[in-house]
């Protein structure tokens, strides 16, 4: 059996068995490694190399910022500043849910977060509002996909510093197209919502208006500090995530006082453990990606999908319907560290820009958390709203294709997409 016969073989093998992605990603690679003949302690080294870089140091402090909104109640002071923005449209929930989701993305840059702690609160008020349950339970777990698209997006973090591109670059490039497909889905939501005849929640009066906006100010700063921050080269995107973990340090702790001192040690146990999980996985993941290449496997898949189109949206066609087939089964994290060796060389191969290619891959492989079997944010939102899977999936996929449209707009159209990043980034754009 050839070598890459054995990582790709005893990878499916394991995971038939149920083994975790992680481990049979790892013992797949190990295997491959002693076929090979070289060194056991190579695995090792190259699991340690992979995790040894200053930009991943983002991840954990946007974790804990994730986790300090959560448990400082920040997320409701955005419930309700988002009420008094859309509640009074049809359909005002629902585009609640999406809203927020967008805001919580802008902080924490984690979906599966977003979809725990926003879907407890919204999937229960939207089926009281007579919202479908399916519905409710679909918006919830697509809208919280945002957090992988608008920085700070973890997602982007681990392709910048796998791939060797500005995470500054990624971040900027990921505002348009998120504000875009959130925008879609609150079109779908009133038009659901008037399906329905589900009504508005009310206007506010300016008053509590103005006590929601102002409830919600200092939080709204986070987005501004990260962005304003990175765009302005004032700081990096990782010095940019230490400063917003200490702001919602502050406001959880100081002025929103929501957070006891005493509660910071269970916080930063918490944020530990949700970082090693991901992490054990990307390492591992680096293995198989670095086997791929040295076996030259990504030269010659990507000749072959050159063989068929040297197009650049030819090959970022097939690129996203490879993605997309991926997603189901495989986290965006690891999917992304395996396979950037053959996504890099088909953009070099093409002469796509990096940051052009790295937005089609993260937002094809986006959708994955939204479709079975891996689907984590539909799966935690369907147990949420005590919606079995089948009956969620039919009511993700209309929402669903709203993204692809927008995926596919990216495609042929780059240059509205890429005018923020080219804007502020132009090194990051080089001539073929």
């Amino acid at each position: 059996m050839t070598p890459i016969l054995t990582l790709l073989a005893g990878f499916l093998f394991l995971i038939l068995l149920r083994v975790s992605i992680a481990f049979a990603i790892g013992l797949a690679s190990l295997a491959t490694v002693l076929q090979l003949g070289l060194p056991a302690n190579s695995v090792v080294n190259q699991m340690l190399s992979n995790i040894n870089s200053f930009a991943l140091l983002a991840v954990p402090f946007f974790l804990l910022l994730g986790r300090l909104m959560n448990d400082s109640g920040i997320t409701d002071r955005l419930m309700n500043f988002a009420q008094s923005l859309v509640g009074h449209i049809k359909g005002g929930l629902g585009h609640i849910n999406v809203l927020v989701s967008m805001m919580f993305a802008s902080m924490s840059g984690s979906a599966a977060a977003d979809t725990a702690s926003v879907g407890a609160i919204m999937i229960p008020a939207m089926k009281k509002a007579g919202y479908p349950a399916p519905f409710a339970v679909a918006l919830t777990a697509t809208s919280s996909t945002l957090g992988v698209i608008i920085p700070p997006s973890i997602l982007f973090v681990i392709y910048g510093a796998f791939g060797n591109v500005s995470i500054a670059g990624l971040f900027m490039a990921g505002i348009l197209p998120g504000i875009l497909i959130g925008l879609g889905q609150m079109g779908y939501t009133y038009h659901v919502a008037a399906r329905y005849g589900v009504t508005n929640t009310g206007k506010m009066t300016w008053r509590a208006r103005g006590e929601a906006s102002r409830r919600a100010a200092p939080a709204l700063l986070i987005p501004i500090i990260i962005l304003g921050g990175i765009t302005s080269g004032f700081f990096t995107a990782t010095e940019a995530s230490a400063i917003a973990a200490l702001v919602g340090l502050v406001l959880a702790v100081l002025v929103y006082r929501t957070v006891r001192p005493g509660a910071l040690f269970e916080i930063l146990c918490a944020t530990v453990v949700a970082y090693s999980l991901p992490m054990f996985a990307v390492a591992a993941a680096g293995i198989m990606g670095w086997l791929i290449s040295y076996l030259g496997v990504a030269r010659e898949v990507a000749e072959f999908i050159t063989s068929i189109t040297q197009r650049d949206w030819g090959v970022l066609l097939m690129l996203m319907a490879f993605c997309l087939t991926v997603g189901t089964v495989l986290s965006p994290m690891t999917a992304v560290i395996i396979f950037l060796p053959i996504i890099k060389e088909l953009g070099l191969i093409a002469q796509i820009p990096d940051i052009h290619l790295a937005l089609v891959v993260c937002l094809s492989l986006a959708i994955g958390l939204t479709t079975p079997p891996y689907g984590i944010c539909l799966l935690i939102a369907a147990q949420i709203g005590e919606v079995d899977m089948p009956r969620a999936f039919l009511a993700v996929l209309p929402i669903v294709a709203i993204t692809i449209a927008i995926i596919l707009s990216v495609i042929f159209l780059p240059g509205i997409y890429m005018f923020l990043p080219r804007t502020y980034f132009p090194e990051a754009f080089p001539s073929f």
